[in-house]
């Protein structure tokens, strides 16, 4: 049986508002690593509930957190004038685990928007993961940030569900999820988002085993752009795994258990290296 718990911690700017977090364990077992989530833009860690419980399945403890602006956490929705603030709020997620499982490898498992900000983590805090997930992360190059910023109103471009998997389930569901965001883009975020893709490219190489997931048919992030990122952070223990066909989630995709025994593995791999 998996427990999940809900919680809040101070979070956003200055710490005046609240982080929604969300953690989960198998009851009576001793897990083996410690993952922690990471979203994407404009939606929450509710979504990630599936992954959780398969890798809570095969051995690690699992916890999330709601990005500031987002799901269940404080903030103007989708609001980000610093991502370095949202790389520090996950770092008070991974705090806050660390005193129920302080020996435990850490591995940081990021999607989309969630895989900057999960590589930037790693970046910034060395010596903390023992292993780094990215899937459809936004690292590199992503036209649509200097495409948008360009323009003198932010188009409101809604996102079309189809391009999220090809599930058509997958993208009703984000269709009808009241805690994700409907609306466009903001200037302030564009802005962050540009300048934290340089600051990831120019940090470079992470020091940790990474695996890249991503879909052959992923237009929302596509993986070209992408490519040059990954390059900039990899290692000599780097992964990559590019699934044919797949769309923008590969973990809510038609394979998504090959998706996650995938992530699974790595997460006990890099855990045992650890500890070994």
């Amino acid at each position: 049986m998996i427990g999940v718990r809900d919680w809040n911690l101070p979070g956003g700017p200055q710490g005046a508002g609240k982080l929604h977090v969300r953690a989960w364990a198998r009851a009576g077992a001793d897990p083996g690593c410690l993952v922690v989530l990471v979203h994407g833009y404009g939606e929450h860690i509710g979504r990630y509930e599936h992954v959780a419980r398969r890798l809570c399945e095969r051995g690690a403890v699992c916890y999330g957190v709601d990005h500031r602006g987002h799901g269940e956490s404080s903030g103007e929705r989708v609001l980000v004038d610093d991502f370095a603030g949202v790389v520090e709020d996950v770092h008070r997620v991974v705090t806050q685990a660390r005193t129920a499982y302080r020996s435990l490898p850490l591995v940081v498992v990021g999607h989309s928007m969630g895989g900057l900000v999960a590589a930037r983590y790693v970046q910034t805090h060395p010596g903390e993961a023992a292993g780094l997930v990215l899937s459809g992360p936004v690292l590199g190059e992503w036209a649509v940030v200097d495409r948008m910023l360009a323009e003198p109103e932010i188009p409101d471009e809604p996102v079309d569900t189809a391009t999220l998997s090809r599930d058509p389930e997958v993208g009703a569901a984000y269709a009808a999820d009241p805690l994700v965001w409907h609306g466009p883009f903001k200037r302030p975020t564009l802005r962050a988002l540009r300048v934290e893709l340089d600051r990831a490219t120019a940090a470079g190489r992470i020091g940790v085993p990474l695996l890249w997931l991503h879909g052959s048919e992923d237009r929302l992030v596509p993986l070209e752009g992408t490519l040059r990122g990954v390059l900039a952070l990899a290692g000599p223990d780097t992964a990559a795994r590019i699934f044919p066909g797949a769309r923008h989630e590969v973990f809510n995709e038609t394979n998504r258990e090959e998706v996650l025994e995938e992530v699974s593995r790595f997460a006990a791999r890099v855990a045992a290296s650890r500890r070994g």
